[in-house]
């Protein structure tokens, strides 16, 4: 059951819940954009300068480690991995929708998540695709 689940729908809804904060469905996005560009942290280098992390890079950094999850997950050829392509799909198509028609999520953050949210249900059909043809034994028209 817990396969099932679209890893990637985490950072989504942490960044649906920023936006709706900062007043997702407003013509404003820019409130957003603030909080994401938020310093978080800096931590000192050896060259004597800062790494400055915000908000943004987390959540980026978070999306990332989940795409990585899914990724390995859609490696298996079940029913729940097909239900997780369909969920990512559908999570895809919400990111997408969000991204063009309201001004919150037009944002690089959340460009770069709805990427992966498209990324995820490329390799988890390619990955199935390309499994269930070994499990069947389809070969590829040439004779040995």
């Amino acid at each position: 059951m817990i396969n099932m689940f679209p890893l990637l729908s985490i950072p989504v809804v942490i960044y649906n819940v920023m936006a709706i904060g900062g007043g997702a469905f407003s013509t404003n996005s820019q409130s957003i954009v603030d909080n994401l560009a938020k310093k978080l942290f800096e931590i000192p280098m050896a060259s004597g300068t800062y790494w400055v992390v915000s908000s943004g890079d987390l959540l980026i950094l978070i999306s990332l480690v989940m795409l990585f999850a899914e990724l390995l997950k859609s490696t298996s050829t079940g029913r729940e991995a097909i239900a997780n392509h369909a969920l990512s799909l559908v999570l895809f198509i919400v990111c997408l929708v969000e991204f063009l028609l309201f001004g919150a999520f037009a944002s690089s953050v959340f460009f770069i998540i709805t990427v992966m949210t498209l990324l995820d249900v490329l390799a988890g059909f390619i990955v199935t695709i390309v499994s269930s043809r070994r499990d069947i034994g389809i070969s590829d028209g040439y004779v040995d």
